[in-house]
């Protein structure tokens, strides 16, 4: 088998953002990014991973997990210069891809996973969730993280059981795609990016989704407290919110961040196809994509979001990590001397080999 190589790409931004004062977001602070990323060393490397490449970044968060342990795998940083903006998690997944990377481990929230998106959709992720509103990366203990990201990157189990895929929102202006988010784009009644997160859901006027559930926080439980909305992994939604004060439409009740559960309206909605474009109406704005004001809209432009089945793969952790005990990745010896199978002889296995 040839050398698998793992991609990390730990954002030191994540986990920082203005909701920390304006909502009730915890702080992730850079120190605990550390701690994860040491533990997903030990994961990759117990299951056979012999190379990693990383981002690097200003606070050396894979430089500072090596200094307490000792690994057997070639850890080396991208050649990049890095200019401790987004723009360095999108030049990292390109180079990533470009060096033959078979799964790339992310530490951030929907914004770092968005801009990796940018850079590559074709590698398989292992999202790790250290940001604020995150819908797109899970919650996983980093030993285990790297343990699915290793088994994925040495397709010891099937690829296509093993990952799940995704969908995405393309952003296409006068005909042109200019960006894209992983989980929703939000219509912003403002002019100016000014402070990228969003919070105040009284300046939402439209929203399209990627996907939701009630059990999110952000702005597509919204789509998910809907009663009626049945989405799955081919359709996407389109939401409007009447303005403040309006009677217009069905009022609900959602946690858009952190803490931050909001009475709102909606005036409209339709849900959305693999393919289906749906103009933005509300002009001149400010989108955000994936909780982050990105793109400004001028009066007059011609501005489509479009559902997208060319979403990254995703590591389903639980299935591949069972697979793998399926596929009797983890034992270290099978057999005897003598060709006597441990598995039949222990009662675990009742076809003997």
């Amino acid at each position: 088998m040839d050398t698998a190589i793992v991609g990390i790409i730990a954002n030191p931004a994540s986990g920082k953002d203005i909701r920390r004062l304006v909502a009730q977001g915890s702080v992730f602070d850079n120190i605990e990014k550390v701690n994860i990323v040491r533990r997903v060393l030990l994961g990759l490397e117990a299951v056979g991973v012999e190379q990693v490449l990383f981002m690097p970044d200003y606070f050396g968060i894979v430089p500072r997990a090596l200094e307490s342990i000792r690994v057997r795998i070639d850890v080396r940083p991208l050649e990049m210069r890095i200019r401790g903006t987004q723009d360095d998690s999108t030049l990292a997944a390109t180079l990533m891809a470009e060096a033959g990377v078979a799964c790339i481990i992310t530490l951030g929230g929907d914004g770092t996973n968005r801009v990796v998106a940018k850079g590559t959709v074709d590698i398989p992720l292992m999202p790790i969730s250290t940001g604020t509103n995150n819908v797109f990366p899970v919650m996983v203990e980093g030993t285990i993280a790297g343990l699915a990201a290793g088994v994925v990157a040495r397709r010891m189990v099937p690829l296509e059981e093993a990952t799940l895929p995704t969908n995405r929102l393309d952003v296409v202006i006068d005909g042109r795609l200019v960006d894209l988010a992983l989980v929703d784009v939000a219509v912003y009644d403002d002019l100016f990016v000014a402070t990228r997160a969003i919070w105040d859901i009284s300046k939402v006027r439209e929203i399209f989704l990627a996907r939701a559930a009630a059990s999110n926080v952000g702005l597509s439980s919204i789509g998910g407290n809907l009663s009626c909305v049945r989405m799955d992994s081919h359709r996407g939604a389109y939401l409007r919110l009447a303005e403040p004060g309006s009677a217009e439409g069905v009022e609900l009740t959602a946690p858009v961040g952190p803490g931050l559960v909001k009475p709102l309206r909606v005036s409209a909605f339709r849900l959305l196809a693999v393919g289906d474009e749906e103009r933005v109406r509300f002009q001149p704005s400010i989108l955000a994509l994936d909780g982050e004001r990105e793109v400004e809209i001028h009066r007059n432009r011609e501005v489509t979001i479009r559902l997208s089945d060319r979403g990254p793969r995703v590591v389903d952790v639980g299935r591949t990590l069972a697979l793998a005990a399926q596929h009797q990745c983890f034992y270290a010896v099978r057999h005897r001397a003598g060709g006597r199978c441990w598995l039949t002889e222990l009662g675990i296995c009742q076809s003997p080999c």
